[in-house]
């Protein structure tokens, strides 16, 4: 509070100073439409907004004289606009004439749509919209308003969210950044915490819904989520920041561009620093970030950007979705408590059952720590006027993993890591794990419960206290090896790619784009020993090549460990070793065709892509089948649309596509060896949309249609005959249908307020029952069948209907206050589609209750000095800190004839409750 009022006691003096308001329109020149979202600054500056739904636009400064405006939009050439500032200036119609080439720079390799011209659903968020609402939320949430969006924050550590696109997971939602994909190449999922610090440098963020605009073999089932940095966008000036939140909250930015000087010069550079406690228990996070980027135009036909950035991270975790803890929804809040009159009993919704102290500071068994730096360069080379070619090379070289225990007590029996009860086995009576005890315990001090562990009675080790994953030594029977330490599982990877588009225009109306994308992939995987826990060594033996080795030496996790060689000569690698191998080669060709206010394209993609698995622990080094073979499969995509101005408020478009995708590389191998799953087929999507647009000077409206059906999926069951024999039944062909309706509104009934809306509605099920034929694993002849029951299973795990309305209103100059409500609902459980209750008709899936949030905030913008401007910005998220639950990972169903509400014994999460954030920026 101090900090604050100081803060204010400082910049209020200031407000004296005169202001010179700036308004005018950004027009189309072609068509007359006002553009909306267009940005104008003073060049120069970062002083500046964006236009509204009619294309208006209006702000303030403190700057005189000779000045000029920058506008820019995309698929626009940028237009400098010079301007006397007097007083209050009128720039009337600013006209913008439509660029040579669809898109610039960054935004073709990025492929982002333009609107009213590429026939997809997109969603534009603006960076200035990003820094206003991100505040310390996760970098996917400000996305959660977006019509078929589900967010959620998973267990609640930093940078844990995920995110669902129509009902599809991250691993079917293509994340790039400046163009390059960033979903794991192994197993398709994103990881947000190597990405935390972008929200400070990023130009805009376009949510393309379907199978987008992307030309790349990408697994967009679901959509894309294109990230954009640029440079040469940023304007002149830096900005210093700070902001504090909730549970110790607190982030410092330092950021400075030098805009684009006459030379053709552009730099960028940015680093933060995020610290906090974070909402959830034992949930503590330290995480920087840099950006830094350069910029060079060689007179009219060349132009070089290098960018570098990175996000080095360790945060705590909350698993709780184990089944082997006795953790579920009851044990957080218990509605059937008849002694709690607020039907809140528990321990909370934000306890954590993986952490506790360690000499005083706070230690987990999971802690995350990562660090994915990626470098890109581009080059963007105008050929003659009729062509260009973009080309990125990138390489990403990531370094880190999680951690979690390993050992048991024996103290006669097993006593585990898991929670099994408060004040019992690891864990006190508030259901901390006792570390301080557990470092007692391993040197020799008896503790009540566990008795005492011994040290080695034999062995290379023979009096120092040793501890094994079975809790015991070899031909060692007592507490010998007892205890626990914890370990790294290392997830290390070095990826490097190509990204290359050449444009080029036929004619007047037709333009061709075609271009290659080339990537390869080493996917680094092995445990090794994190910490000890006072234990002077531990025993590994599932190393086939060395099948005895005592571990004496931690290798602490910490950013990413980029030193550590232990993998490399053994001396610390523990339960398994193997390294993944992904070769990518993909072509793609877009044509698209321009005639007056009608737009058609065609476009069509492939790859191959090869997968090859080295195994050091499984096999002997001696052994020829350490190493597979290539396993290379094709997959590719075709698609068509059109997009057609019926006049300047009105426009449609529809597009069709078919996707043969193939499988991740975690599906290739199976049995964790490298063996190759024979029944592996690329899956099949098939999508379809409509649109419809309307735009007016204080009105704007998009709405979808939209149907994708996911098919050929294939998983296999086994059962048991009459005689005991194992049958393996294959499913295949087993199909989603996601269908649904989105419409966006935005509406401006007076001159300072602007209202927002969004709803959609899906229906997303299995299309059908699925039936299996058998095979008998002894005799090898087919055997039965086996029918699963699914027909018109609601799909689980994210919401089928959300929508929100919001409003942002101008109180007086400088100063916006805005609050949203968001609702999300026919949201179920994620479960197994081949559950044992499937095998029948009647299987039921749990329908999680819907749930309403409230976000608010105010803001003040302001100069006090020329040349600067300082924000003050105050956000509250969950307003009315409503208790709900945000997703579920088992399915049982309340029982209404009991007195019991059996929905909560599943394991699930809940969301977070009332936060807060507030920060100040400095724009110079």
């Amino acid at each position: 509070m101090k900090i604050k009022l100081l803060l204010f006691s400082i910049l209020l003096p200031s407000l004296g100073y005169a202001q010179s308001i700036i308004s005018g329109k950004v027009t189309d020149t072609g068509t007359g439409e006002g553009l909306f979202g267009a940005t104008v600054l003073i060049d120069g500056t970062s002083q500046g907004t964006t236009t509204d739904v009619d294309g208006t636009f209006q702000f303030s400064t403190n700057l005189t004289g000779a000045k000029s405006l920058l506008i820019s939009y995309i698929g626009f050439e940028d237009l400098i606009m010079p301007i006397m500032i007097e007083g209050d200036v009128d720039a009337g119609d600013v006209l913008l004439k439509t660029g040579n080439v669809v898109l610039a720079e960054a935004n073709v390799i990025a492929s982002i749509a333009v609107d009213r011209r590429t026939p997809v659903a997109a969603t534009m968020i603006s960076g200035q919209q990003i820094q206003a609402l991100v505040g310390n939320q996760e970098y996917p949430e400000i996305l959660r308003k977006t019509p078929s969006i589900y967010v959620t924050k998973e267990g609640g550590g930093f940078g844990d969210a995920r995110i669902n696109v129509r009902g599809f997971t991250q691993r079917n939602t293509a994340v790039m950044i400046n163009g390059i994909p960033v979903n794991d190449m192994e197993n398709g999922w994103v990881y947000w915490s190597n990405w935390a610090g972008l929200s400070d440098v990023t130009s805009n963020i376009q949510v393309q819904r379907g199978l987008g605009a992307s030309k790349l073999a990408v697994s967009s089932i679901g959509g894309s989520i294109n990230i954009v940095t640029n440079a040469a966008d940023m304007q002149k000036g830096g900005v210093v920041s700070i902001g504090v939140g909730n549970d110790g909250y607190q982030k410092y930015g330092l950021s400075y561009s030098t805009g684009l000087s006459k030379g053709g010069w552009a730099l960028s550079g940015q680093l933060t620093h995020t610290r906090g406690d974070g909402y959830v228990d034992g949930t503590m996070f330290r995480a920087y970030s840099f950006f830094a980027s350069g910029t060079k135009k060689f007179n009219n036909n060349h132009t070089v950007a290098v960018t570098v950035l990175g996000a080095p991270q360790w945060h705590h975790q909350r698993l709780i979705a184990s089944n082997f803890d006795n953790i579920t929804l009851r044990t957080f809040v218990d509605p059937d408590d008849p002694n709690d009159e607020n039907a809140e009993t528990g321990v909370g919704i934000k306890w954590n059952n993986a952490w506790g102290m360690l000499d005083g500071e706070e230690f987990s068994w999971r802690k995350n720590f990562y660090h994915k730096p990626k470098a890109f360069i581009n080059h963007y080379w105008n050929i003659s006027p009729k062509t260009e070619l973009k080309t990125s090379a990138y390489v990403s070289l990531g370094r880190g993993g999680g951690t979690g225990p390993r050992g048991r007590i024996r103290a006669p029996g097993s006593i585990f890591d898991t929670f099994s009860g408060f004040g019992t086995g690891t864990h006190d009576e508030n259901g901390e794990v006792r570390f301080d005890d557990l470092v007692a315990y391993h040197q020799g001090t008896a503790i009540a419960g566990w008795g005492q562990k011994l040290a080695a009675s034999s062995g290379p080790l023979a009096g120092s206290f040793v501890t094994s994953s079975s809790g015991q030594l070899p031909n060692q029977m007592g507490t010998e090896g007892s205890g626990f330490i914890r370990r790294a599982s290392m997830n290390s990877h070095n990826w490097y790619g190509i990204l290359s588009t050449l444009t080029h225009q036929l004619s007047s109306n037709l333009s061709l784009v075609a271009g290659i994308d080339g990537r390869y992939y080493k996917g680094i995987h092995y445990r090794r020993v994190e910490n000890l826990l006072g234990n002077d060594a531990y025993l590994a033996v599932s190393d086939i090549n060395n099948r005895v080795n005592y571990i004496t030496e931690e290798a602490p996790a910490d950013f990413g460990n980029f030193g550590d060689p232990s993998y490399k000569d053994g001396n610390n690698v523990i339960n398994y070793y193997n390294d993944g191998l992904v070769n990518w080669m993909g072509l793609f060709a877009q044509i698209e065709y321009t005639v007056n206010n009608l737009s058609v394209f065609g476009a069509l993609s492939g790859s191959n892509q090869g997968f090859k698995r080295i195994d050091y622990f499984v096999y002997e080094d001696s052994d020829s089948e350490q190493e597979s073979d290539w396993e290379n499969i094709l997959g590719g995509t075709v698609k068509a649309g059109a997009n057609y101005n019926i006049n300047a408020k009105h426009n449609v478009f529809f597009n069709a596509g078919y996707y043969s995708q193939q499988p991740l590389f975690d599906n290739v191998y199976i049995n964790f060896r490298n063996d190759v799953n024979e029944e592996i087929e690329n899956q099949t999507v098939t999508a379809f949309e409509l649109g419809y647009g309307f735009r007016s000077k204080s009105f704007r409206a998009k709405l979808n249609l939209y149907s994708t059906v996911w098919g050929n999926r294939q998983f296999d069951r086994t059962e048991e005959n009459d005689e005991g024999e194992e049958i393996v039944y294959q499913f295949t062909d087993v199909s989603q249908d996601h269908k649904g309706i989105e419409l966006e509104l935005t509406v401006v009934p007076v001159r300072r307020l602007e209202i927002f809306g969004m709803l959609s509605v899906g229906d997303w099920k299995y299309g059908n029952n699925f039936l299996a034929r058998g095979q008998n694993i002894d005799t090898q002849q087919p055997e039965g069948e086996l029918t699963l029951y699914v027909a018109d299973l609601q799909v689980g795990d994210a919401a089928q209907t959300t929508m929100s309305v919001g409003a942002d209103y101008e109180v007086t100059k400088g100063v916006h206050v805005y609050a949203d409500w968001y609702r999300a609902a026919n949201l179920y459980a994620e479960y197994n589609v081949n559950d044992a209750q499937f095998l029948q008709p009647g299987g039921e899936v749990v329908e999680l209750p819907a749930y309403s949030l409230v976000d608010a905030g105010i803001s003040y913008d302001f100069s006090f000095a020329e040349g600067t401007r300082t924000t003050l910005r105050f956000n509250m998220n969950n307003v009315l800190d409503e208790i709900y639950v945000s997703e579920l990972d088992t399915n049982i169903k309340d029982d209404p004839t009991t007195g019991e509400n059996e929905f909560y014994n599943n394991k699930g999460i809940f969301g977070f409750g009332r936060t807060w954030n507030a920060s100040l920026r400095f724009h110079f």
